[in-house]
């Protein structure tokens, strides 16, 4: 392989995905780059500009550009961040938010219609390549939070989670099968009957693979959502995914008017209480029981929505 046959490659895929008229591709005012912003933005809201400029490898001055476009259409607030006034925290408004799902929307519409050109025999080939090509080109160099991408469920996600929380759960913490079977009728239930406009699925994908994933879903008392399933694979922790995981379910409740989120959870999984600890969630409740073969303290925990934690 020759450098040329790289640029060709390059100069053939840009093409495939309208990389060099992005805003018309899409249908909408902003650049390639300016909706790689956008979309980090609304996977890590809670970021500054410190954070985005070195996890887009951008220009300090290219990147001041933008995000000063993004504050004219109002899409974005700046703060100075209370844990180091040097930092300049950056939060996606309600229109942010909208754009973001917007262009999202017309992202994965627009890779829907080049996949629906490929045969359903060829597809596998070309994950397959897909992955290959990731594989090869990061040899040698560790993940970096930047690989990671949130996303929504597709075929074969949902069982994913289910086959990963039982699998993980037994061998960290030697619970039995009915704890499976807890997950399985909670993936079931929302699989069969769920409200898109207020629950939602992500995936924390690394390098074409599933490494995470978390659930927000209605909750019996009013006005409040739940918070369920949070998982991340082993070899993918420390990249900050349980983290934003976390974040998105806070961001997306809050977004749609929830008053609270609400969680439940044991004492011995210690790292995930940190991390809801961290976002703010209160311990309101502990409770001894025995489940999945365990004798377990059972912990409920509580986020006010309406409060926004640093």
């Amino acid at each position: 392989m020759t450098v040329q046959d790289i640029r060709a490659f390059n100069r053939f895929y840009t093409n495939v995905i309208g990389a060099l008229d992005y805003s018309r591709h899409l249908y909408a005012p902003y650049t390639l780059t300016e909706s790689r912003v956008l979309y980090e933005l609304a996977h890590s809201p809670r970021t500054d500009a410190a954070d985005l400029r070195a996890e887009l490898s951008l220009d300090a001055g290219y990147l001041s550009r933008i995000l000063n476009k993004f504050e004219q259409d109002g899409l974005i607030e700046r703060t100075t961040s209370r844990n180091d006034p040097r930092r300049r925290r950056v939060t996606l408004t309600a229109r942010g938010r909208e754009t973001g799902k917007l262009l999202e929307e017309r992202s994965n519409e627009a890779v829907g219609s080049l996949l629906a050109t490929v045969p359903a025999a060829e597809r596998p080939r070309l994950a397959e390549a897909m992955t290959t090509v990731r594989t090869i080109l990061s040899h040698g160099r560790p993940p970096r939070r930047e690989d990671v991408v949130l996303r929504e469920p597709g075929p074969g996600d949902l069982g994913w989670i289910v086959q990963r929380n039982a699998a993980l759960y037994a061998v960290e913490y030697g619970w039995n099968a009915d704890y499976e079977g807890l997950v399985a009728r909670i993936v079931a239930d929302f699989a069969e009957d769920h409200d898109p406009h207020l629950e939602r699925v992500w995936i924390a994908e690394l390098h074409g693979r599933p490494v995470g994933c978390v659930m927000c879903v209605r909750d019996e008392a009013p006005a409040t959502a739940r918070l369920r399933l949070l998982l991340v694979e082993p070899d993918a922790r420390g990249l900050g995914i349980g983290g934003r995981l976390v974040t998105s379910v806070i961001d997306f409740a809050r977004g749609v008017g929830y008053r609270d989120l609400v969680l439940w959870t044991n004492d011995v999984l210690a790292d995930a209480r940190r991390i809801y600890q961290r976002h703010g969630f209160a311990l309101v409740a502990e409770k001894p029981h025995r489940s999945f073969g365990k004798d377990l303290l059972g912990q409920d925990w509580r986020l006010e929505l309406h409060s926004t934690p640093e």
